[in-house]
This record gives C-alpha cells, sequence and structure tokens, in this order.
C-alpha cells in the first residue's frame, strides 16, 4: 500500500493551515487577525508549487490502497482550484477585514477548499462521500457567516439540500458496493458488469445526485440563487465556483474509471440533463434584475455546457480536455464578475450600474470581458472551452446536444447584455454614492481575473495539450 504522504502536499497544506489559523487565531487580537489570511494565501501557493513541480516531473500515483489517484486531471483541477480560491482570499479581505470572526471565515475557507481538492482525486467511493462532507459542511457555516436573515435562510436552504442529497448519495454508495462487491472503481468496473441492471441504475442515480448537488445542476440546483443571492458576496463566488470543480472532475472520474462496461445509458442520462440544465438556467436568467441571482442562474446554464463532457466521457477523447480546459476557464472569468459585484458592494441591480464606465472604466471593462466571456466570445478562455465541448459532443455522437448547446449560448446574449447595456448609458446617472467602491483588493482582484480569462484565451492552443493524460485506477 503505497501511503506516500507527499503526494497529498496541496490537501495537508490546506488542512494543517487551517488548524494552524485557527490556533492563532485564538490569541491573536482582532486588528491582527489578517495574518491567518496570509497563512491561507501562502497555503494556496504551496500548493501550487506542489503541484507544479509533480507536474514538471510526470510523478504520477495512487496512494492509501488507491483510494486516491494523482494524475492529470487531480493536477489541472489543483491548480484550478487553489489559484480560484487564491482569488477569493483576495476579494474577501474588505469584506471581513476587522470582523469578530474573520480567523474562523479564513479557517472554513481552507477546509472547504481541502475538500474540493479531495473530490478531485477520490478513486473510491467511501473516499468520494467522505470529500463530499469536508467540501459541505464548512460550507453550508460560510453561507451563512453573516448571521443577517438573507444569510441564515441561505445557510438553512444550502444545508438541508446538501443534507438530503447527501444521504442520497450515501445511500447510491452502499447499492453500489452491494451490487459490485467492491468501493473502488476499478473493482467496481469489473463488479458492475454482471450485477442487476436496476440496482445498478438506482445505486448510480443515487451516486450522482450529490455530486450533481456540488454542481448545482437541474434537479439539484434550488439551492444556487439563494444561497448566492443570499450570502456574502465572495462565498457566492465560492459557491457558484469551486463546488463545480469538485463535483464535475470527481462525477467524470466516476463514470470513466467505474462504469464503462455496464449496461445502464448513462450517457444518454448526463446529455437529458445537461440539455435540461443549460436550457432552465438561460431561461430563468432572461428578467432577473438582482446582478447576483442573474450570476447564480448564469452558473447553472453554464454548468449544462460542462455536463456535455460528462456525457461523452466514454465515447470522446476530446472529453476530458474539454472539460478540464472549460473548468479553467469559467472558473476565472466567473470571479471577474463576482469580483466587480464585490467591488460595488451598494450595485445590487442592474440598473444601478447605469454610466458606471464613466465613473469606473476599468472595472466596466472587466465586466465586459468576463460577461461576453460567460456568453463564449472570442477570445476569452471560455470561447475556446465552449468550442472544445461542443466538438466532443459531437465526437461522442451527441450532435443534436451540441446544438441545443449553440442555441443556448446565442440566446444567453440577451440576459448578459442587459446588464451590459447600462454601463454606457449617458441619461440619468445613478447618484454616485450607490456606485462606491470598497477598496482596492477586489479592484485588483477583477483585474485579475479579467487578464486570465483573455490569457486563457489567447493561449489556449499551447495549454489544451497540458490537460491530456490518462486516468489512473
Amino acid at each position: 500500500m503505497n501511503e506516500n504522504l507527499a503526494a497529498l502536499v496541496p490537501e495537508l497544506a490546506l488542512l494543517g493551515t487551517a488548524v494552524t489559523g485557527l490556533l492563532a487565531g485564538s490569541w491573536l487580537p482582532r486588528r491582527r487577525q489578517w495574518i491567518v489570511a496570509v497563512l491561507a494565501a501562502a497555503a494556496c501557493a504551496t500548493g501550487l508549487t506542489a503541484t507544479a513541480v509533480t507536474m514538471a516531473t510526470g510523478r504520477e500515483q495512487t496512494v492509501f490502497s488507491d483510494a486516491f489517484a494523482v494524475d492529470r486531471a487531480t493536477d489541472i483541477g489543483r491548480l484550478v482550484v487553489l489559484t480560484a480560491l487564491l482569488l477569493i482570499i483576495g476579494m474577501s479581505v474588505e469584506t471581513v477585514r476587522g470582523h469578530r470572526r474573520e480567523t474562523e471565515y479564513w479557517v472554513l475557507l481552507l477546509m472547504t477548499g481541502a475538500g474540493t481538492l479531495a473530490l478531485l482525486g477520490a478513486n473510491d467511493l467511501l473516499m468520494l462521500f467522505a470529500a463530499y462532507l469536508l467540501a459541505g459542511i464548512p460550507a453550508y457555516a460560510l453561507a451563512g457567516f453573516a448571521k443577517d436573515p438573507s444569510g441564515t435562510e441561505a445557510a438553512l436552504k444550502y444545508y438541508l439540500m446538501g443534507a438530503l442529497l447527501g444521504t442520497t448519495m450515501l445511500a447510491g454508495t452502499a447499492l453500489l458496493h452491494g451490487a459490485g462487491h467492491a468501493t473502488h472503481y476499478r473493482e467496481l468496473d469489473t463488479g458492475l458488469s454482471g450485477a442487476p441492471y436496476g440496482l445498478v441504475a438506482v445505486g448510480l442515480v443515487g451516486v450522482l445526485a450529490g455530486l450533481l448537488f456540488k454542481a448545482g445542476a437541474v434537479p439539484a440546483h434550488y439551492w444556487v440563487p439563494d444561497v448566492t443571492d443570499g450570502s456574502l458576496t465572495p462565498v457566492a463566488a465560492y459557491v457558484t465556483t469551486l463546488p463545480k470543480i469538485g463535483g464535475l472532475i470527481a462525477g467524470y472520474r466516476l463514470l470513466h474509471q467505474a462504469l464503462p462496461g455496464t449496461e445502464v445509458n448513462w450517457p444518454l442520462l448526463l446529455a437529458v440533463l445537461a440539455a435540461v440544465t443549460m436550457t432552465l438556467g438561460n431561461l430563468a436568467a432572461f428578467f432577473q434584475t438582482s446582478v447576483k441571482r442573474l450570476l447564480a442562474y448564469s452558473t447553472i446554464s453554464q454548468v449544462g455546457y460542462l455536463l456535455m463532457a460528462l456525457a461523452v466521457a466514454t465515447r470522446s477523447d476530446l472529453a476530458q480536455r474539454s472539460l478540464l480546459f472549460y473548468l479553467a476557464a469559467y472558473a476565472v472569468t466567473n470571479l471577474g464578475a463576482f469580483a466587480v459585484v464585490t467591488e460595488l458592494p451598494h450595485t445590487r441591480t442592474l440598473d444601478d450600474y447605469r454610466g458606471l464606465a464613466r465613473r469606473h472604466a476599468g472595472l466596466a471593462a472587466v465586466l465586459v470581458v468576463c460577461l461576453l466571456g460567460l456568453v463564449g466570445t472570442p477570445p476569452t478562455g471560455v470561447f475556446l472551452g465552449k468550442l472544445e465541448v461542443f466538438s466532443a459532443a459531437v465526437d461522442g455522437g451527441y450532435a443534436w446536444l451540441a446544438a441545443l448547446a449553440v442555441a443556448n449560448t446565442v440566446a444567453s446574449l440577451f440576459y448578459y447584455l442587459r446588464w451590459l447595456a447600462p454601463l454606457f448609458a449617458t441619461t440619468a446617472p445613478v447618484p454616485a454614492d450607490t456606485q462606491a467602491v470598497q477598496g482596492r483588493w477586489s479592484a485588483a482582484i477583477a483585474y485579475t481575473a479579467g487578464a486570465l480569462s483573455l490569457l486563457l484565451g489567447l493561449a489556449g492552443g499551447a495549454l489544451l495539450p497540458l490537460t491530456t493524460g490518462s486516468l489512473l485506477r
């Protein structure tokens, strides 16, 4: 049994820093609790460095009885999650600075980040469920961190949905174990091939329920708009970004490694879920006036496009690279939009952004890049990610799904333009205090994320080959 702890440096860095930060925060005065934020950023940097070294040396391995795989999908996922976590830490600085529970905020963020990293390489059903819990429980507390009525409602809805679908996921795990007589994916691949069809189908749906909750996909999407709208803006940025990365990569690994030989037609199931998710998300976003709720429904539609890669996980060689690249591009683009919203804490509706280009031209430019990027406009990274996902769907035999995705992409332009149009309005500007900025950190994160979105699009040809590689079993 390989128990090489060095393979888990990114995960251990986040968990170790969470414990250290919690102890340090108990003794630090309130005005010095920013030190824990510095420790959190250092932990992310440590994880990024360790991942870069692993990728450079080509050290791929499975550890702890093959329950966790460190391969290309895990490494790319780590890079995306840790970079996104750094951006969220940056945009959170001014929101929680001086808060009496500031240390707890950073600790919760690190712990849920570690759970997301654990989802990426989970190669065993029990490991998958443990990672689900570690990623979820701290996130429920983050959703209600402000302890106001909307935050409390958000945390309650998030927790109840997570508990319900977590229980469903655990039941599905038990059924798959009973059908395949194993929990490890490699052994399940063999055991499930001759198992009863109904038992495998119900078990798979149960496990997928938990992963779809993480991703915010239909029918487990109901929590997304309320949690996004009710929680602090940096927390909303977190829940619409990082859980999706963990849930979708974990789902891809499960389907690709444990279920390629089963008779259950899970590709069609995922294709239908992708179609319904992207369509419902877009339709619900059409007439939203709250910027946070618009971004919430936007992120549901984006999950629909990403699920296309899971539907063709075993049907197309383009599936893995399209999923990983799209996730990276979506993460920085979505965080860029949320960073602008964080920087302008009093602009809650689309109308509040009237004339923003005259007062804050830089922030308006970032918003243009990120919103048009979410549509899939070149030369942003999401454009290339969508192109890859659509190609994978066609290559995997789902041309109808790719055609529906193109139609949804065109339709989504409507509600993004409803937000962008007021930026350049020249009549009846809103009061200056409505567009007052919060500070420098969120602005810096917005510019960084916008630049990364463009960089991924421009350098995509060189970066795409990095996302290819076999999954370890």
